[in-house]
């Protein structure tokens, strides 16, 4: 399926904000470096936000995911 762009600066500036700092690079293995550059889109019923990492500039991702598919 495609991706689907979404609007991530439609969310409030609080959620911006955590998605911009709680972060995880794969290349630096470091968490919260933070990302600039963010993008939204939608693929196969997943939200996905990407960025640069501000450390090493490389692809930062995150998935969001349904906490209703959650299992307790």
């Amino acid at each position: 399926m495609a991706e689907q762009e979404r609007n991530f600066y439609a969310r409030s500036e609080e959620e911006q904000q955590a998605f911009l700092e709680q972060t995880w690079c794969n290349n630096c293995q470091e968490p919260d470096l933070g990302m600039t550059d963010p993008s939204e889109f939608e693929q196969d019923g997943v939200i996905v936000i990407q960025g640069k990492c501000k450390k090493c500039g490389e692809i930062v991702t995150t998935e969001l995911a349904d906490d209703a598919d959650e299992d307790f």
